[in-house]
């Protein structure tokens, strides 16, 4: 379901190559790279290095700014690094600030997200959705309270702004456009199990989505392409009120093929699920947005990440690009005190420019590549390695 783009950059590591004959080679293999007909309207740009002397072998267009697609990720993964440190860890901090009385909290249960991605993931076994749950309605047991007024979100630090400059409507509705924000959950996705008829054209029908008691709805149009033609599903969300719509196509003769989707709005996915599994407690169906008002937080129970090493792991395995969405911001949140794509960026451009890599070299939206608005130049992503 993604666009590819490519950008070579290639780093040789022994030192006792010709870099002449080499050169040679690598003039000669571009030349004809740039003839091939698929190039003719396009440009490439390809630098090399030698990685332990730093000196150039070959370079063509290596100042030139172009769309980085998820090459970006090199980018934001050492920024994080330098600038977060690899041991890292988001927390997602529980707590209250009345009295409880008769049993019963008289306020609310204040949750602090701190951007975390991977609260909730499947990718670690003490990430997981089960284990997350259950970890929280433990602590919250052990507080022996029957009921308590509302659950409130401290998203004090963050902008509401989950989705970056540039990304496409095509992309932000699918499991790879999913926004970051200051309560992530599930990696901000979710299933849609689709069936298709025998013949080429015919409807597709949504058979359930994954997991069940999802608060969206879906309208469906999607149509029967040939078989082997794969997954060309996309899931737009209205500008305004009304049902999320399915298109494009799956094969024929599928009687559950899933696609995946973004959640449009997380937090609440979140807190209703949360609601569900504390069936003993009772009147917690509102949710509600605050800062930080001065009161101390009684803080009886934190979720936390794994280490940002392990976080950068899968984000590059599996180029997941909420995680480099949420790093940004992250970056903006613990540096300045503001969980903002924009803070995290102009962050890490001011901190590549004290190594030597111009701003003009490092024109970036966003974290992941996602957006085609990015221009990056191969000169800043090999200085970078």
């Amino acid at each position: 379901m993604q666009r590819i783009v490519l950008i070579v950059i290639i780093s040789f590591f022994s030192v006792s190559l010709n870099s002449q004959s080499v050169q040679n080679k690598l003039t000669k293999a571009f030349e004809a790279f740039e003839k091939d007909s698929q190039l003719r309207n396009g440009i490439a740009s390809l630098y090399v290095v030698n990685a332990k002397t730093g000196n150039v072998v070959f370079e063509k267009n290596g100042y030139t700014g172009l769309a980085t697609a998820s090459t970006m990720k090199v980018i934001t993964s050492v920024s994080a690094y330098e600038l977060l440190g690899k041991d890292f860890r988001y927390k997602t901090e529980f707590g209250y600030k009345s009295d409880i009385v008769n049993k019963f909290l008289k306020g609310d249960i204040h949750i602090k997200p701190s951007g975390d991605p991977t609260l909730g993931s499947w990718r670690w076994a003490q990430t997981k959705e089960e284990a997350t749950i259950n970890r929280i309605i433990a602590a919250i047991q052990k507080l022996d309270i029957k009921g308590y007024n509302s659950t409130a979100i401290d998203d004090s630090g963050w902008r509401y702004e989950n989705i970056p400059d540039g990304w496409m409507w095509q992309d932000i509705g699918n499991y790879y456009g999913a926004g970051a924000g200051v309560l992530n959950w599930r990696e901000n996705q979710f299933d849609i199990v689709l069936q298709s008829g025998d013949l080429i054209g015919s409807p597709v029908k949504i058979v359930e989505t994954l997991p069940k008691g999802l608060s969206y709805r879906f309208h469906c149009i999607a149509a029967a392409a040939a078989k082997g033609t794969g997954d060309n599903a996309y899931v737009y969300y209205p500008l305004g009120k009304g049902p999320g719509i399915i298109r494009g196509t799956i094969p024929v003769n599928e009687k559950k093929f899933t696609i995946s989707a973004a959640y449009a709005d997380p937090i609440n996915e979140f807190t209703s699920i949360l609601k569900n599994n504390l069936n003993a407690i009772a009147n917690i169906g509102q949710v509600k947005f605050e800062g930080n008002n001065g009161n101390a937080i009684k803080i009886f129970h934190t979720e936390i990440s794994p280490p940002l090493d392990s976080i950068i792991y899968w984000f590059n395995k599996r180029s997941i690009n909420l995680y480099g969405e949420a790093l940004v911001k992250t970056i903006g949140y613990q540096k300045k005190g503001m969980g903002s794509t924009d803070e995290g960026i102009e962050l890490i451009k001011d901190f590549w420019k004290t190594k030597g890599i111009p701003e003009t070299e490092l024109n970036m939206v966003d974290g992941s590549g996602l957006s085609p608005l990015n221009r990056i130049t191969t000169n800043a992503q090999v200085s970078i390695l």
